[in-house]
């Protein structure tokens, strides 16, 4: 296994610097791009103190496998320049999109056997993917599948759910203020608004809201495995059943005990609050060996003759 730089060019001509991670032995190999969650993530998805470490550990398990990885820092965030707050919900998008199709065209790279795996937002995006002809399998790591704003609403009713005793209370006066930021953010037209005195990726949180990734996931032609944990408290892992009921082709979905949205297990009441302990464990082997032999699966045996034009 080597990892190597890549860069990808986005379709405004921002330059996105990642790593390619290659298995061991000659290519081409089958490969997959990994899309992360929401905020200022870099290609491992860390940020600042919260590091999810997520990006080499399924490098090295695709790679036992035989499976490349792309993994990219985001607009402002790493060795990508820009401006992080001015980024788009549909930027993000068009992105990973456009990382899609640097991956498919390398050299090292089977065009005809390429996979997306994406956690959280980034498997809003693995969804829109999904029906590009240049993807031969998806997977789906705690993504919802509903309304931008009504996953959101989920969210928050499960985090304040768990917030100390001498603040619930206060809970009415904070739901309210929440609708109040909301309906803020909804009568901003700039890509940064300051809402509480605090500067605010105002475009990306109305796309966010508006977008309904259902027609995506009815759209996808290959092979689908989702999994969310039992455990998740960000998005609802009743969302599997809607996903399952919309993919028209072979989808496989996995609510697994325990796990929770930053992919780690614990027995324990799910909260946002035993995060930084989470964090300080690595991510659940039990799903990376999941996903890695999963991939393996579909992206060794596809042949030339099996890829699927779309119009």
């Amino acid at each position: 296994m080597r990892d190597v730089d890549m860069s990808v060019t986005a379709d405004d001509g921002l330059s996105l610097a990642g790593t390619l991670t290659l298995p061991a032995g000659p290519g081409p190999h089958p490969a997959v791009l990994l899309l992360h969650g929401s905020g200022r993530l870099d290609r491992d998805a860390n940020t600042g103190r919260l590091r999810m470490e997520l990006g080499p550990p399924l490098a090295a398990a695709l790679a036992k496998d035989g499976i490349a990885t792309l993994r990219y820092d985001r607009r402002g965030v790493g060795a990508t320049s820009g401006d992080w707050r001015a980024t788009g919900f549909a930027d993000n998008r068009h992105d990973a999109a456009a990382a899609l199709r640097a991956l498919a065209g390398r050299p090292d790279v089977r065009a005809d056997a390429v996979g997306v795996v994406g956690h959280s937002e980034g498997a809003v995006h693995a969804m829109s993917l999904g029906a590009h002809p240049q993807v031969g399998a998806v997977v789906l790591l705690a993504g919802f599948a509903r309304l931008g704003e009504d996953a959101l609403r989920w969210q928050a009713r499960m985090i304040a759910r768990d917030l100390p005793a001498p603040v619930r209370p206060l809970l009415p006066a904070l739901r309210a203020l929440a609708v109040r930021q909301l309906a803020r953010i909804r009568t901003t037209s700039t890509d940064v608004a300051r809402v509480a005195g605090m500067p605010v990726n105002a475009r990306w949180m109305r796309e966010m809201l508006d977008h309904d990734p259902r027609p995506d996931l009815a759209n996808i032609k290959v092979p689908v495995l989702a999994i969310t944990g039992d455990k998740d408290i960000q998005v609802d892992p009743a969302d599997l059943d809607e996903i399952r009921r919309l993919v028209p082709g072979g989808v496989e979905v996995h609510r697994i005990p325990d796990l929770t949205h930053l992919l780690r297990r614990d027995p324990g009441r799910p909260s946002v609050r035993s995060y930084p302990r989470l964090l300080r464990r690595p991510v659940d082997n039990d799903l990376l060996a999941q996903v890695a032999g999963w991939l393996a699966h579909r992206l060794q045996e596809i042949r030339p003759a099996e890829r699927m034009d779309y119009p």
